[in-house]
């Protein structure tokens, strides 16, 4: 496990991990990464070695070059760096490939950078493909290791039971060890799974707050998600079994929802207004 020896004690230290692959449809989860990393500023800790986690022949280092020069080789792996949020609470970020090999080691290994740093408190992000309409609000659901974690931040339960990738073994093995666990997974339309997808990263961003308590300066991040809707619009626009489909999909979703907000939707967002202004953004 690489070592992390020059890293000083940190504040109320939490971890958000998200990765690309099987757990990341439209890219929506690993874009969070990116936009934390983009907006708070983050600096490499340490990387995982890829020889031990990853079948090159699955997933193939990266050649660059520019006008025929060659400009180097990327290779697939994970890395864990550190910002600090404006209410001044220190956040491990983790972003990298889903590991091609060895899950369960790679998992010890990240739960023990995870304990050296303190960390107690875990969300983990991915993003499905799912039959939902573009034109309505990114439904996101959560599994979480104690009950009342889901109750202190509204969340919505997740039903899936199947097949599961990187996310779901660290959520087992992080739970098994003691530390506060939640996944959250965006549902990405599936008919429109090409990333970018900042509407349902935009999602992953706001339910990123409500379960941290912490503010996100959001950037452009909210007119870059109405640009793809609209962008979305014109497409089905041009194909009527596009468009019956999507207008299908809009009626069993209206259908299966109270005709108004509830209490509780209305006090969330009351509240991550008055976050915002205290934090400026």
């Amino acid at each position: 496990m690489p070592e992390l020896d020059s890293v000083s004690e940190l504040v109320e230290p939490v971890m958000v991990a998200a990765f690309e692959g099987w757990n990341d449809a439209g890219e929506a989860a690993s874009a969070v990464i990116d936009h934390l990393t983009d907006v708070w500023g983050a600096t490499e800790l340490v990387s995982l070695d890829s020889e031990e986690y990853y079948d090159f022949q699955v997933t193939r280092p990266q050649v660059t070059a520019v006008n025929g020069a060659h400009q180097g080789i990327h290779w697939p792996g994970v890395k864990v760096l550190l910002t600090r949020s404006p209410e001044g609470r220190d956040v491990v970020l983790v972003r990298g490939d889903e590991p091609s090999m060895r899950w369960r080691g790679f998992a010890s290994d990240l739960l023990s950078i995870a304990r050296e740093l303190g960390v107690r408190r875990v969300v983990l992000l991915g993003a499905l493909l799912a039959d939902v309409p573009h034109t309505r609000p990114v439904p996101v659901t959560s599994m979480f290791s104690h009950p009342e974690l889901a109750t202190s931040a509204s969340l919505e339960p997740a039903t899936y039971e199947g097949p599961t990738g990187i996310v779901g073994v660290l959520h087992d093995i992080f739970s098994a060890a003691g530390l506060e666990t939640i996944s959250l997974w965006a549902a990405v339309p599936h008919y429109v799974s090409q990333p970018p997808s900042p509407k349902a990263t935009l999602a992953l961003v706001r339910r990123v707050e409500d379960t941290l308590d912490l503010t996100v300066r959001l950037g452009e991040l909210p007119e870059n998600a109405r640009a793809w809707e609209r962008g979305v619009d014109e497409l089905a626009a041009q194909d009527t079994d596009i468009a019956d489909y999507v207008r299908s999909l809009e009626e069993a979703k209206d259908a299966a929802e109270l005709p108004e907000a509830s209490g509780e939707a209305i006090a969330r967002e009351f509240e991550r207004y008055l976050r915002r202004r205290r934090g400026g953004s």
